[in-house]
């Protein structure tokens, strides 16, 4: 009896689950049809990705691989990026690790301002704009008569100067015999008017000797004069043979006199000299080879001395670039230099450090900086340093001043 009443309890059982399962089944079909009405309302993009199979309950087999992947996905990708990020960060920084480059940097060479020395009509022009002369050429003609006349005047003086001092070396011969001889002159009336003077005394002791019966006194009188005249002429003579006896002081006189007639000559030539070189000023021409550059002359034009009339640009070009000073301290002359120019990108220069200035850009300027007074807020200061281009350069192609170039210095 037990038997049968727990075999009929095992089949209520097994009913009610049944009943329970077969509630949940359809609960579940019931979700599953809200779900995809909800679906088909929100737009169901269908970008070409398959669904999965429904399985017997109509649920997506693919939703939970598909709520699985975009939590890994994005970080396995995020690593892969900066792994290979940080492989080129390495890779770029040992490449570039000897490498130092700015892009405050210009082409820089020589500019001759050319500037006539004298003044004048302009007469005749040569060159033009952006021409190529060469060292020699003749560029400007100024108006020469002017100073031709002035040469002129100075040949003449310098041809005066020296017949004046032909002259002075003709009396300075003169001079040698004319003074010994007036010298012995003055010696020889000097000994002739002391023989007078010995024979008027002497008559002069007669006539006071004698009896006076023995003269008269017309003939003591004229002993007296005779005596003095006598006296007076040698007093007379010794002052002439005292001023006769300067003889190398009159000679060094006259040799003092060619000297200074020598010095007019030299004078006179260096005015001819001025004269000359005045006239030569009056052509300009080129000191060096290169390009006219800002002309600023005209057929015609009167120009006055020291204007500027135009520049030569010679051919030697170099770079002047100017380095932070922290990017000096491995910099060295002789490091080799790669230059790109802006202007002419297919232009591949090389060259070397020749000199690093001593001294900042801000240093040598007009108003450099007053640091001590004031506040001071400290600026990373930039050196100027000159690279020389050693090949590269195009013949046919002429690199103007200025042009904005970037230099890589790689260092040793």
């Amino acid at each position: 009896m037990s038997d049968k009443t727990g075999s009929a309890q095992d089949e209520q059982d097994q009913d009610t689950r049944k009943e329970t399962k077969d509630d949940n089944t359809e609960d579940n079909n019931n979700n599953n049809n809200n779900n995809n009405n909800n679906n088909k309302a929100n737009g169901d993009k269908g970008n070409g990705e398959k669904k999965g199979d429904d399985d017997g309950n109509g649920n997506d087999k693919d939703d939970g691989k598909s709520r699985k992947k975009p939590g890994k996905k994005p970080l396995i990708i995020l690593a892969v990026v900066v792994i290979v990020l940080g492989i080129v960060a390495f890779i770029w920084w040992f490449a570039t690790r000897n490498e130092i480059t700015t892009d405050d940097a210009y082409t820089d060479g020589n500019a001759i301002t050319m500037a006539p020395k004298v003044s004048g009509y302009v007469v005749q022009l040569a060159v033009n704009d952006n021409v190529y002369v060469h060292k020699g050429d003749l560029l400007v003609v100024i108006d020469k008569r002017d100073y031709q006349a002035q040469v002129d005047q100075a040949q003449a003086q310098v041809g005066l100067a020296k017949a004046q001092l032909n002259a002075a070396f003709v009396q300075l011969d003169i001079a040698r015999v004319q003074y010994p001889a007036q010298y012995r002159q003055a010696q020889a009336q000097t000994s002739s008017a002391e023989a007078n003077f010995r024979q008027a005394q002497a008559a002069y002791v007669r006539q006071h000797a004698v009896d006076q019966r023995a003269t008269s006194q017309q003939n003591i009188d004229t002993a007296d004069a005779q005596r003095q005249s006598a006296n007076a002429s040698v007093e007379q003579a010794r002052a002439q043979q005292q001023t006769a006896s300067l003889v190398p002081q009159q000679i060094r006189q006259t040799e003092a006199t060619v000297e200074e007639r020598r010095q007019q000559v030299q004078q006179a030539e260096a005015q001819l000299e001025q004269a000359q070189l005045n006239l030569s000023y009056c052509e300009v021409r080129s000191p060096s080879d290169g390009w006219i550059t800002r002309r600023n002359v005209q057929l015609g034009t009167f120009l006055q001395a020291g204007v500027s009339l135009f520049a030569i640009v010679t051919p030697q070009v170099w770079v002047t670039a100017n380095f932070k000073e922290s990017q000096l301290e491995r910099m060295r002359p002789g490091d080799k230099v790669k230059v790109e120019v802006d202007a002419y990108p297919k232009l591949d220069l090389h060259g070397h450090v020749d000199s690093v200035q001593l001294g900042s850009g801000s240093r040598f300027s007009a108003f450099p900086a007053e640091n001590a007074t004031g506040n001071f807020v400290k600026i990373v200061q930039r050196v100027p340093v000159k690279i020389i281009i050693d090949d590269g350069l195009p013949r046919d192609q002429p690199l103007g001043l200025g042009l904005s170039v970037t230099p890589k210095v790689y260092l040793k």
